[in-house]
């Protein structure tokens, strides 16, 4: 896994790569949010947008997953 992207959506196939993982229970939830935390430090002018996940990005990776990712960068945030 790369840490920078610069092709918005080579990042939505990896962050959808990753929680398709834990969806699959190949992944523990602890081991995506460092994952997941490591990709939003290196690309957040890429993955959010006034507090928003990108739309473009949002809508390649699917609504359930946007819900993930949202829930762990609001933990993040805290």
């Amino acid at each position: 896994m790369r840490k920078v992207y610069k092709d918005p959506k080579a990042l939505a196939t990896c962050l959808k790569d990753l929680v398709d993982f834990y969806l699959d229970d190949v992944m523990t939830y602890e081991k995506l949010q460092e994952k997941i935390n490591i990709l939003i430090d290196a690309n957040e002018d890429r993955l959010y947008k006034d507090g928003n996940l990108s739309l473009k990005i949002s809508n390649i990776i699917g609504s359930n997953r946007v819900d993930i990712i949202n829930k762990v960068y609001s933990e993040k945030q805290n």
